[in-house]
């Protein structure tokens, strides 16, 4: 029996069909939920030169299992940036996508057949100079033409690429019609037998399962699909299909099929979009309390469903702690934010002993060097050094904190501001680690912002270290 690999591109396709963009827990959420679910790939947009978007990668690279699949665009994207995002990942993978209709090629990508040929085989060497698994994605393939596409596929197998995706992504053939596009391609191109061949289909005219259950007739390896409604076939469907079909077609696939619908209505609870005549504080779903003010006439248990929504489980000393912090700041104060909020629990709740502490720091950073930090800290009697080379002086710093204490923690959150004006400004950092399935805040504050970031880092790993002892 063959098993078909189902890889899920929801936090692939969402960022485009989502109103607005995903928040970082979001993101974080939505991976967790497709790892539990043991889907065979899961499949990341194409990172942007942002550091949020660099950040995301590199925390759902730390904490997923699944094959961590990154997007690079063949024309425009970084293959090395990408990678530098996912590379932590247990089994991470590199997908260019190379659109290859005359219609793409020339309007969108501004190239020509011979360029875009060069663009692919550039891309597909340089990917697999730093990765294992490359696979090339031909976009709009059904819209190519036949002789190019098959050229184009055959440069990618013999300059590294393991696996090719053909596309519909116009949604215009019919099961019948799909089946046959992906023999005549299986016949122009004779290395595809040594390779794996996947599909990714739109679901414009609902045949997108049909299309999918074609081509694995065919011989395909596996479909890209999504756990929600994204406008291609769902998790939910190709399982049904394999469940009904499964025996007579002799495929199966790997799917937690018990978990699915728990995962997909906890995804589908995360994107409804909210009801803007609800008040401040009910439109606001767990875990996500940006824009939430509250004042002096708010009480304990309105400050308390405001905490948790940020995310934080608290003991009742702790929550009656932040409210006495939070009535001193909203005294002198018309309102306190979230960025307030997170800073009081960060100076107030759970404060431990400091299991470890700074001895010293060197940070070298700059516009023609690769930022690293060279930290020393202290255990009781022990001193521990690490190093770290990061995406900037705050990254590298973190990066040699888990090198000493050997492990990673989400990060949830970080913030920096400056408390008092001037050249020799006090710059305040709150970072929020996720561990265990709660959060721990930390604060620091320094003339240094380097310094007060560390500080800040160091103040919330002590939590976490204090309640794991």
């Amino acid at each position: 029996m063959k098993t078909i690999k189902l890889i899920d591109m929801t936090l692939a396709l969402l960022p485009a069909l989502h109103k607005g963009t995903l928040t970082f827990k979001e993101k974080l959420e939505i991976a967790r939920g497709l790892d539990r679910l043991k889907v065979d790939g899961i499949e990341l947009a194409p990172i942007g030169g942002s550091k949020a978007d660099q950040l995301a990668g590199r925390t759902i690279a730390a904490m997923v299992t699944s094959p961590l699949i990154a997007e690079v665009d063949v024309a425009t994207g970084d293959v090395e940036a990408t990678w530098e995002s996912v590379r932590g990942a247990k089994q991470p993978r590199l997908n260019l996508l190379a659109p290859l209709s005359p219609a793409l090629m020339e309007y969108t990508c501004h190239k020509k057949a011979p360029a875009m040929l060069e663009a692919v085989r550039t891309q597909v060497k340089k990917a697999r100079s730093l990765c294992e698994y490359v696979e090339l994605s031909a976009v709009d393939a059904t819209r190519a033409e036949t002789e190019f596409l098959c050229q184009v596929i055959t440069a990618a197998l013999e300059d590294g690429a393991s696996r090719i995706t053909l596309c519909d992504s116009a949604g215009i053939l019919l099961p019948d019609e799909f089946a046959a596009f992906i023999a005549e391609i299986q016949a122009g191109v004779p290395a595809l037998s040594g390779a794996e061949l996947l599909v990714q289909v739109s679901d414009s005219m609902s045949m997108g399962t049909a299309c999918a259950a074609a081509a694995i007739a065919r011989g395909a390896a596996g479909v890209k699909c999504a756990a929600v409604d994204a406008g291609c076939p769902t998790l939910q469907n190709l399982a049904r299909l394999i469940e009904i079909k499964g025996a007579a077609m002799d495929i199966a696939c790997g799917l937690r099929t018990t978990e699915l619908n728990r995962v997909v209505g906890q995804l589908d609870r995360m994107l409804q979009p909210k009801d803007e005549t609800e008040s401040p504080l009910s439109n606001v779903a767990v875990g996500d309390a940006a824009g939430v003010t509250l004042d002096e006439g708010d009480d304990i248990g309105e400050v308390i469903k405001v905490v948790r929504q940020l995310g934080y489980d608290l003991s009742d000393e702790d929550n009656a702690n932040v409210f006495e912090a939070f009535r001193r700041v909203a005294r002198r104060k018309h309102f306190v934010g979230t960025r307030e909020l997170d800073a009081i629990i960060a100076s107030t709740a759970l404060q431990v002993p400091s299991t470890y502490h700074i001895e010293s720091y060197v940070i070298n950073s700059g516009n023609v060097i690769t930022a690293t930090a060279n930290i020393l800290l202290g255990r009781g009697e022990e001193r521990l050094r690490g190093v770290g080379v990061g995406d900037g002086p705050i990254d590298a710093a973190f990066l040699a904190i888990e090198q000493i204490i050997g492990h990673h923690y989400e990060l949830d959150d970080f913030q920096i501001q400056t408390v008092t004006e001037g050249r020799d400004a006090m710059g305040s950092a709150l970072v929020k680690l996720r561990a265990n399935g709660r959060v721990y805040s930390g604060n620091g504050i320094s003339t240094d912002i380097i310094g007060a970031s560390i500080r800040a880092y160091i103040s919330a790993l002590n939590k976490i270290v204090y309640e794991e002892a």
